[in-house]
């Protein structure tokens, strides 16, 4: 409200808001930062990754092991039963090599999951320090020229 409807209508003056947009921005950043870290802190962490990938390679050895053993199996008998023995071993060989692609798959899924924790971890890191150099008003308002004054200062420094 402007001084002279103030006067005007009697009215007591209003306070002189000090509070400025960054320190609004970094005051809700900071906030929107605690939340973050306080979700991540309740998520559990993910246990056993290391038990999976030596389960994965278990299951694969024990494939191509049955597959070897089927093929030195179909190799004995009668031609009209390999077909079926060979068949079998192919699916074995099957099973190995999808346990090994879904081992694959969840290390490239670790992997890309980091990046993008990197990333995000760059962008918060680099809004915050946008946040601190930026010029903070000492509750008066500033015209342009010293604004100018202020961030060729920083710029300086």
């Amino acid at each position: 409200m402007s001084k002279k409807l103030e006067e005007l209508f009697s009215l007591p003056s209003s306070p002189v808001e000090s509070e400025v947009v960054p320190d609004v921005a970094t005051l809700v950043t900071i906030d929107a930062l605690s939340n973050l870290e306080k979700i991540e802190s309740a998520l559990p962490a993910v246990r056993g990754l290391e038990a999976a990938d030596s389960d994965m390679d278990e299951l694969a050895d024990l494939a191509k092991n049955s597959y070897k053993d089927l093929m030195d199996l179909g190799l004995q008998v009668e031609a009209r039963f390999s077909a079926e023995i060979f068949n079998s071993a192919g699916t074995f060989l099957g099973h190995a090599i999808t346990a090994k692609t879904a081992k694959l798959n969840k290390k490239l899924k670790m992997i890309e999951l980091q990046l993008k924790k990197a990333a995000l971890d760059q962008k918060v890191s680099s809004k915050v320090e946008e946040i601190e150099s930026t010029p903070l008003g000492d509750g008066k308002t500033l015209d342009r020229n010293e604004l100018l004054k202020i961030l060729s200062a920083k710029n300086n420094e």
